[in-house]
């Protein structure tokens, strides 16, 4: 007797993973290379997919680009809003864990470049580059409000952004990161 659970995926499961890969993949290419200088077809090539395959799933690279930046803000903020909401855990430590998901993720070189190929293409991603620092702060600032209360909470979590900030452009290294937020953090919340 078989279970229904084992089997080849569904159609809409398999290409909502040839996508999720082909976002993966996109999202570095676009780092590499800078948006104007990507082509469909080096993307096509990192993905592991035909050409007119991944036209299939993108119809235009401003469209790949956008859901490749989407996918990963998404799922940093998800990281973070995990983390954020283990409170079993002390506050100093989910915060730590929290800005290395939201910024610690994208510390050395090639990391660096995604930020940089966001941060040069504002107009094809409208909102969404306002909207999801927007929801880190909100979220940090719930976590924070829980034991500094509300009054505290907003401006803590705006230091602390802005703390991080400076320590992405300055840090040689994710653990070089993490351990100067802690730092910042312990002063602020500890």
């Amino acid at each position: 007797m078989s279970s229904p659970d084992v089997g080849p995926p569904s159609p809409a499961a398999a290409g909502s993973s040839r996508r999720t890969a082909v976002l993966d993949a996109a999202l570095p290419t676009f780092a590499r290379f800078g948006y104007r200088k990507t082509s469909m077809e080096e993307v096509a090539r990192a993905a592991q997919i035909s050409r007119p395959g991944l036209y299939f799933l993108f119809s235009s690279k401003e469209e790949l680009f956008r859901a490749a930046v989407i996918q990963g803000l998404e799922r940093d903020l998800a990281a973070a809003e995990h983390v954020l909401a283990d409170t079993g855990r002390p506050l100093p430590e989910r915060l730590a864990e929290a800005f290395d998901q939201w910024a610690g993720r994208y510390i050395g070189p090639s990391a660096r470049d995604i930020t940089e190929v966001i941060e040069a293409n504002p107009d094809l991603l409208g909102e969404m580059t306002e909207a999801a620092p927007r929801r880190f702060e909100a979220l940090v600032t719930d976590a924070v409000s829980l034991e500094t209360g509300r009054e505290k909470a907003g401006a803590v979590a705006r230091t602390l952004i802005s703390a991080s900030i400076g320590l992405k452009h300055q840090a040689r290294s994710r653990e070089f990161f993490r351990e100067r937020l802690s730092v910042a953090i312990d002063l602020l919340v500890g």
